[in-house]
C-alpha cells in the first residue's frame, strides 16, 4: 500500500522527471493537518477528518471560491484512504473521455479509487447524468469541485446523491503562514533563493491574495523569481508587481450576480458607501456599464415608486447617457445615479401592488369592465348608449372626484406609504375615500 501511495504522491520520481511545477502546486499540502483555513469542516470536533482517515469518505462536492483548497483537499482525502485519484476537468473532457475514466474507477474499485471532477458545473445535463449510475450504485466515489453555487449549476439527482462540502476563502493569517513556510522550504519552495521577507511584507501579500492562497503563491514566486540571490523582498517590489492585480469578477457567473445583489440591497438599505463600492467593483470588473443601468433604470420604479418619482427619469437618462457616452466617461453618470438612488426615500408599493393585482386575476375570475366606462367610440357605440348607467366624466365635478366606481367587485391592492412625496399621495387618497363615502358629489 505504501508504493502505490508513493507512485501517486506529488514527489514521486515520475512526477518529478515532469516539467517544472508551479509553486502552488509543490507546496499542495499532503496530509490532512497541513491543510489551512478551513477549521469548520476539518477543525477539533469535525466528523470529516475521521471519515478521510478511515478511508470512508462518500460522495462529495466541494464548493468554494478559487483557491480555497477543493483540489488540494481532494488530493489529501484519496491520499490518507492510500487511494488513486483520478481526474477529469470538466472543461476540456467530453463524454466519450468521462466514459473511458469512469471505466477505469470501476476497474481499479471504489475502495481504491477515487474520481476527481474538476470545474463540475462545466458539464451539461446530459454529462452530469453519466455520472448517476455509477455514483448511486456505489461503483464509483466522486468529489466533484466547483466555484458555483451548486444548487443551481448541479442537477438536483447529482446533488441529492453527494455530501456537500462549502470551503470558505482562506483567512489572510493562514496565507501568511503558507507564504512563510513556501519561503523557507528549500526542498519544494523557495528556500534555495535564500530571499527574505518581513511580516509586515508577507502580511501585505497575503491580504493582496484575497482569500486565494493560489494568487498568493504566484505573486510570491513571480517577485522571488525576478530577484537575485538573497535579496529581500519590499514593498515597492510588491506595489510594481501587483499594482494592476486581477478582480475577481466572471461576467454572466456567481460572482456578477454576487456583486449586482450586493449594489442592488446596498442602495435598498440606504448604503451609498456601499452602493458606490459595489459600483466601483463591477466597472473595475469589466462589467457592462448598460447592464448596471438596466439594474438602475429597474431599482427606481422597484424600490423608490412613488416616494420620489423623480428616479426613474434620473435612472433613464443614466442608460441613455451610458449608451451615448460609453466608459470611462459614463462612470460619473452611473456614479450620480447609484448615490442619488441609495439616498432617496424608499418606497415599494408600486410593486406590491402589482404582485397584489396579478394574484388577483390568477386566483379570481377576472372581472369585466363595467358597462359604465366601456369603450363608447366602438363598434358598439349604439348598443352602450341604451345602457341606463352613464359614464361620469371625473373633471364635471369638484376636485374631479365623481364617486363612479371602476370595478364590479372593489379590490384593495394599493397602500400608499409614508415616505418621501408618496405621504402626500397617502393624504390625498385618505381624503378622496371620506369625499367618496360621503357621496358627496354622486349626481
Amino acid at each position: 500500500m505504501e508504493d502505490k501511495k508513493a507512485e501517486f504522491s506529488l514527489d514521486s520520481p515520475r512526477q518529478k522527471g515532469q516539467a517544472r511545477r508551479p509553486l502552488a502546486e509543490r507546496m499542495r499540502p499532503r496530509h490532512i493537518e497541513e491543510v489551512l483555513g478551513q477549521s469548520h469542516i476539518l477543525g477539533e470536533g469535525c466528523l470529516l477528518p475521521n471519515l478521510i482517515k478511515e478511508n470512508r469518505v462518500s460522495n462529495l462536492i466541494l464548493a468554494g471560491p478559487p483557491g480555497s483548497g477543493k483540489t488540494t483537499l481532494a488530493s489529501v482525502i484519496a491520499a490518507e484512504g492510500n487511494c488513486k485519484l483520478l481526474k477529469v476537468n470538466a472543461v476540456t473532457s467530453n463524454a466519450a473521455e468521462l466514459r473511458d475514466t469512469l471505466k477505469l474507477v470501476r476497474y481499479y474499485g471504489s475502495e481504491n479509487c477515487f474520481l476527481f471532477v474538476d470545474e463540475l458545473h462545466r458539464f451539461n445535463k446530459a454529462q452530469q447524468d453519466l455520472l448517476l449510475p455509477d455514483v448511486e450504485s456505489g461503483d464509483v466515489r466522486m468529489i466533484g469541485a466547483t466555484t458555483h453555487n451548486p444548487r443551481y449549476y448541479i442537477i438536483d439527482p447529482l446533488l441529492s446523491r453527494c455530501q456537500l462540502i462549502s470551503l470558505e476563502a482562506i483567512p489572510p493569517d493562514c496565507i501568511e503562514t503558507a507564504l512563510e513556510s513556501a519561503l523557507n522550504d528549500s526542498e519544494r519552495g523557495l528556500g534555495s533563493r535564500s530571499c527574505t521577507a518581513s511580516k509586515g511584507t508577507i502580511k501585505q501579500i497575503a491580504l493582496l491574495a484575497e482569500g486565494d492562497l493560489r494568487k498568493g503563491y504566484n505573486f510570491i514566486e513571480t517577485i522571488i523569481e525576478a530577484l537575485p540571490q538573497e535579496s529581500e523582498i519590499t514593498e515597492e517590489h510588491i506595489a510594481g508587481f501587483c499594482r494592476e492585480r486581477s478582480i475577481r469578477y466572471d461576467r454572466d457567473e456567481e460572482e456578477h450576480y454576487n456583486t449586482a445583489s450586493a449594489f442592488i440591497k446596498s442602495m435598498r438599505g440606504n448604503d451609498p458607501d456601499a452602493a458606490i463600492y459595489w459600483l466601483a467593483k463591477m466597472l473595475a470588473g469589466g462589467e457592462d456599464p448598460r447592464f448596471i443601468a438596466r439594474r438602475l433604470v429597474i431599482f427606481a420604479s422597484e424600490d423608490v415608486g412613488l416616494a420620489d418619482s423623480r428616479a426613474l427619469l434620473i435612472a433613464d437618462a443614466t442608460f441613455r447617457a451610458c449608451e451615448t457616452i460609453g466608459l470611462p466617461e459614463c462612470e460619473f453618470n452611473l456614479a450620480h445615479a447609484t448615490l442619488f438612488l441609495a439616498t432617496c426615500p424608499k418606497s415599494n408599493s408600486a410593486t406590491m401592488a402589482m404582485a397584489k393585482a396579478k394574484q388577483a386575476i390568477k386566483d379570481s375570475p377576472v372581472q369585466s369592465v363595467p358597462t359604465s366606462i366601456q369603450d363608447r367610440h366602438g363598434r358598439n357605440k349604439n348598443h352602450r348608449d341604451n345602457e341606463e348607467e352613464s359614464y361620469l366624466y371625473s373633471h364635471d365635478y369638484p376636485e374631479n372626484i365623481s364617486g363612479q366606481h371602476y370595478l364590479e367587485k372593489p379590490l384593495d391592492l394599493y397602500h400608499a406609504k409614508n415616505s418621501g412625496a408618496e405621504s402626500t399621495v397617502a393624504e390625498r387618497l385618505a381624503k378622496w375615500e371620506i369625499l367618496k363615502k360621503k357621496n358627496v358629489f354622486n349626481s
